[in-house]
């Protein structure tokens, strides 16, 4: 009869969608510590003027949770590095031995984050209730054992920026590299922003 009430008990916390700890793996990281830094995409503007210069940073925040990885990212033209375009916190987490996820969230008040790539202790009241979650803006990634490589599922992720109805994301992770290509497309699937010719090419200082 114990064993019955356990059973029937630990069943009641898997549809409460309660998180079990578990231990993060090697492989995530890696992953990780490949997209933890300070990233910018001078060389690419020195030798395309079609491309600025960008900065990207990110630092991992709620170290503590083991669900997961917590990464802050903060991207905006480099002349102007306190002026950010673009606040999110990405989730990623492993799906089995080649595949992971990341999920990306809006913060509720972004200005007072600004700089919080060098602060992440910032976000030590902050809790994952406090985020907005980007339904199917998603990033599904692949390693290869090379690279970390993938992109939002088609058409998933919706966006009203410069008139666009959805926006799409692929992305590669190398230990020193990271290729970003953000694309958004109206309601005839005709692009209206983001770079046309290739993806930005971020290089790890």
């Amino acid at each position: 009869m114990r064993f019955i009430i356990s059973a029937l008990l630990f069943a009641l916390i898997l549809q409460s969608g309660a998180v079990f700890s578990q231990e993060i793996s090697s492989d995530l990281e890696q992953l990780s510590n490949w997209m933890t830094g300070e990233f910018d995409s001078s060389k690419q503007a020195s030798e395309d003027s079609s491309y600025y210069n960008i900065s990207l940073k990110m630092t991992r925040i709620w170290p503590e949770k083991t669900n997961g990885v917590y990464l802050y990212v903060e991207q905006a033209v480099a002349n102007t590095p306190n002026e950010p375009y673009r606040q999110r916190v990405y989730f990623i987490s492993q799906l089995d031995d080649f595949n992971y996820t990341s999920d990306v969230y809006n913060l509720k008040e972004p200005e007072k984050f600004i700089g919080a790539w060098s602060e992440p202790e910032k976000f030590k009241d902050v809790t994952v209730f406090d985020l907005k979650f980007k339904e199917g803006c998603t990033v599904f990634l692949n390693y290869d054992g090379f690279q970390y490589s993938g992109k939002t599922k088609e058409s998933s992720c919706p966006s009203d920026l410069r008139g666009a109805s959805y926006a799409t994301s692929e992305v590669s992770i190398l230990p020193q590299k990271l290729t970003s290509w953000d694309r958004g497309y109206n309601e005839n699937a005709e692009q209206v922003w983001g770079a046309e010719d290739g993806p930005y090419i971020f290089i790890k200082k």
